[in-house]
């Protein structure tokens, strides 16, 4: 009957896809090698794994003191029982190893020394063999047998059922820290440009800088973003894109602000303030474009306050698109309210939209901030905010982003006719 601490270890949530992660499912192998080391009443329990000539001890079990091996302790596999396992050169079971006079040949059985001794392969998905689950006593244990070998041998497929996970998950991860290293090399994002216009006057007030990949894969540039983040690259791909927009606005003439996407967590890091040095602070505003809570507004707060003091403008993107931006709105006290494309969509024939934007639009006059709206693409929802109050528009239906040149033969127009 299977050892009752084998049947927790079994059942524990660390085992189950979406468990608690590598940490726990390291400490949950301990735990059953321990158990299944109890049960069999051997000294050692021990995982190891195949290095090229040699084998290396990744999780081990033991009663012995001091230890005869450790975690991350190696050897050579020809100095082993666990190669010759594999081979077939051996029994996976020896209840007593001086019954087979093989066994006195390889190094280890003399100077651990070893009794007894149990061993199966971990087999990969791949069908390569990563190492092997091994226990073994120094005296012999004429008490093993072929149920004890079949619960080895199931401890076994499930450790490589969790090592294949792991190593997809690794790989994963090279792929996307290759993906993201790629686009760094290459000088991207791309930067275009989407004027902002005054609502009363449709004159350009201002640009928002928007990020383009322009490599494979294609994706949206949020996904471009959120990879980066999730490999700690995030803060850099963000500075490249702050740094590759104000590059191509060097020849744009024009009183006009700039607007620069910027993550909270880029903000603390205190990245971007060297880059606002090379254009006037008046003309910058920080968009804001976390969509999930910030775990310490008082930290970024105190990190905006000389950016602020020095003319910069806050603003938080994407209001109304749900919990989080609000709580921007309420923590940070933004100089300027992006009302999100969700909610502009359809205002013009929508009521519970106008209603919602009308609230926000109030809300703004009282905190004395502006709201620009995004992602206007019709004539008549134009015209609904317009009537609403709104101070500022962007979208299609006003200008699609521009490339550099594009936006400055577009001001020079407007220079022209004014």
């Amino acid at each position: 009957m299977i050892d009752r601490s084998i049947h927790d270890a079994l059942l524990s949530d660390a085992w189950l896809e979406g468990g608690p992660g590598a940490a726990a499912i390291g400490r949950n192998v301990d735990r059953m090698l321990d158990a299944v080391r109890r049960h069999l009443d051997m000294d050692v329990a021990f995982v190891s794994e195949f290095n090229g000539r040699d084998r290396v001890f990744r999780h081990v079990a033991c009663r012995l003191d001091p230890a005869p091996i450790r975690p991350g302790d190696s050897s050579p596999l020809e100095e082993g029982y666990c190669m010759r396992v594999v081979e077939g050169q051996i029994p996976q079971l020896i209840p007593d190893t001086g019954a087979i006079p093989v066994l006195h040949d390889i190094p280890e059985t003399r100077t651990l020394p070893i009794g007894a001794h149990i061993s199966v392969p971990i087999l990969l998905r791949d069908g390569r063999v990563y190492g092997t689950f091994c226990c073994f006593s120094l005296a012999s244990n004429m008490s093993l047998g072929q149920r004890d070998l079949h619960m080895m041998r199931a401890f076994a497929d499930l450790l490589a059922y969790q090592i294949d996970g792991d190593l997809d998950a690794m790989k994963a991860h090279e792929e996307k820290v290759a993906r993201v290293t790629a686009v760094l090399e290459l000088g991207q994002p791309h930067i275009v440009y989407q004027p902002i216009f005054r609502s009363s006057e449709r004159r350009i007030v201002g640009v928002e800088c928007l990020s383009r990949f322009r490599l494979e894969p294609q994706r949206t540039p949020d996904v471009w973003f959120a990879e980066a983040r999730e490999i700690g690259l995030g803060v850099r791909l963000e500075l490249n894109a702050i740094l590759t927009a104000l590059d191509g606005l060097r020849g744009v003439a024009g009183d006009f602000h700039v607007g620069l996407n910027v993550s909270p967590q880029t903000l603390i890091s205190g990245g971007v303030d060297g880059y606002i040095d090379d254009l006037e602070p008046h003309r910058v505003v920080l968009e804001i474009t976390e969509h999930s809570l910030v775990d310490d507004y008082g930290l970024l707060n105190r990190r905006l306050a000389p950016l602020r003091e020095a003319g910069v403008r806050v603003a938080v993107d994407d209001a109304g698109a749900g919990y989080a931006s609000m709580r921007h709105v309420l923590a940070i006290h933004p100089d300027i309210i992006k009302l999100d494309l969700s909610l502009t969509r359809g205002i013009d024939t929508d009521s519970p939209r106008r209603a919602l934007a009308a609230a926000l639009i109030e809300f703004a006059r009282q905190t004395q901030s502006q709201v620009v709206a995004e992602g206007v693409e019709t004539a008549s929802e134009l015209a609904a905010l317009q009537a609403l109050g709104v101070d500022d528009v962007q979208g299609y239906h006003l200008a699609r982003p521009l490339e550099a040149d594009a936006l400055a033969r577009m001001l020079a127009g407007e220079g022209s006719r004014s």
